[in-house]
């Protein structure tokens, strides 16, 4: 009997330090967006608060979505990007306005807030498209990415809506291919958001 506890003792330790916790599991990697710089003008003077992007479903996550031509949504993986993608893109809006657009204060804004300029975005398309299901040809995709933009002034009133789609394919069917051709299609919705936000911000100035 104290022959078989001490082996049993034996095993035990043998496990803890063994193999049996680790994972056989490649470990994540974590993907971070970037946005471009412009040359900006004279300063702008209005505070702009960018609201928490509503994002839709499937997508408000953050994994990295795949679409197939069955309309299959799936996910790379071992790859996530740096938060949610909601917090993702709401960060990546603040760093284009800072970069883009030389308004006085541009911060994160809550629903509901007082008077003031804001900026809403919906995320329609954030996905990898595959022309090919898996298995069907090894086709690098092509990246959508679809944001719906809404300025508005004091009194919650609308100064314009945008309309910011692109499609970018990327240059191989590689992980690191795909990240960046993801980053090149934000970065041209973000700046045509900042765009044409800043072009109403600066209308609705002028008709004061």
């Amino acid at each position: 009997m104290k022959h078989l506890l001490i082996m049993i003792s034996s095993l035990a330790l043998a496990a803890c330090g063994g193999s049996l916790f680790q994972s056989k599991a490649p470990p994540t990697a974590m993907y971070l967006l970037s946005v471009s710089a412009a040359p900006t003008g004279v300063e702008i003077p209005v505070d702009l608060a960018v609201q928490k992007p509503r994002v839709r479903t499937g997508l408000d996550t953050d994994r990295i979505a795949a679409l197939y031509p069955d309309r299959r949504l799936d996910y790379f993986a071992g790859a996530r990007w740096s938060g949610r993608l909601d917090e993702v893109v709401q960060d990546l809006a603040l760093r284009a306005f800072r970069n883009r657009a030389n308004l006085r204060n541009v911060h994160a804004g809550v629903f509901g807030f007082g008077g003031g300029y804001w900026l809403e975005i919906d995320v329609a398309d954030f996905q990898a498209e595959y022309s090919a299901n898996p298995g069907e040809g090894g086709a690098a995709p092509t990246i959508h990415v679809h944001l719906w933009g809404l300025v508005g002034g004091p009194d919650r009133r609308t100064l314009s809506r945008i309309d910011a789609e692109v499609r970018q394919p990327a240059t191989d069917n590689r992980l690191t291919a795909i990240v960046a051709a993801y980053n090149a299609a934000a970065d041209a919705a973000l700046a045509k958001i900042v765009d044409d936000a800043t072009a109403a911000l600066k209308a609705s100035l002028e008709r004061r």
